[in-house]
This record gives C-alpha cells, structure tokens and sequence, in this order.
C-alpha cells in the first residue's frame, strides 16, 4: 500500500465515522420576537435553550413602551437569546400559570425551566443588563 493509498484509506474512516455520528438540531435563532400562545409555549421551551416571553396586553400602555425595546434586543441577542410576545388577555391558562397579575411581565427561561420573572417596564440599558447574567 503506498502512501496514497493511506491517505485514502484515513480519509475513508474519517467520514464514515463522522456519518455515523448524531448530530445536534441547529437551533434557529429569529432576529425578532416570536408569537407565544397558551398552545405554543412548551415548543417554544423545548425549541430555545434561552427564551425571554414579554407578557403583555394591547390597552397596556407601559408594555407599548417597551414593545421596542424588546424588538431591539431580540436583534441584538439574535443567536444568543429568542424573545416572544405573549398576550395575556388572548392566553389565560398561561398567565394563571405563571401568576401574572401585573403587565408588562417578562418571564425567562433557561433550559425550559423558569429562572426569572421581571415585572415592570424598564429602560432598555436595566433591562440589557439584567438578562445579560442568563447569556
């Protein structure tokens, strides 16, 4: 067997074993924030290994004023974090499970479970730095 031949025969083993290996699902992070409904929220965990779910309501006018903020940090975080939007006038169970009496409310979940629960409407540098601990 010459040298060639080895090489060949490296390679050869190389990719077999690499086909034989499972790979992980690449996680698609979106670069805005995502939909979350009673019915879609425990893909939505299984599927983000970082979701941030802003609870909100459309007469609320503090969570009109973060609306952006959200929107921006979705951009920013894009491939480190996933954001949804979850209206809790449309989603009961949701907010009954999660106990929220108070809107805008953003809960965080890391690896599916709940980590944190931020209550208010913050300016976007406090909000930026308080999620940055999950990063």
């Amino acid at each position: 067997m010459d040298e060639l031949d080895e090489i060949r025969k490296k390679k050869m083993e190389k990719m077999m074993s690499e086909q034989n290996k499972p790979s992980m699902p690449k996680v698609e992070y979106p670069s805005k924030p995502v939909i979350v409904t009673d019915s879609s929220l425990d893909a939505a965990l299984n599927q983000y290994p970082l979701l941030i779910v802003d609870c909100w309501a459309e007469w609320c006018g503090p969570c009109r004023m973060i609306g952006p903020i959200i929107e921006d940090l979705a951009k920013e975080l894009s491939g480190k974090a996933v954001f949804g939007k979850l209206n809790v006038d449309e989603n009961m169970q949701t907010s009954n499970k999660y106990r929220i009496s108070a809107i805008p409310t953003l809960l965080v979940f890391k690896d599916g479970k709940l980590l944190d629960k931020l209550v208010g409407a913050y300016p976007k540098a406090t909000l930026a730095g308080k999620i940055q601990k999950y990063l």
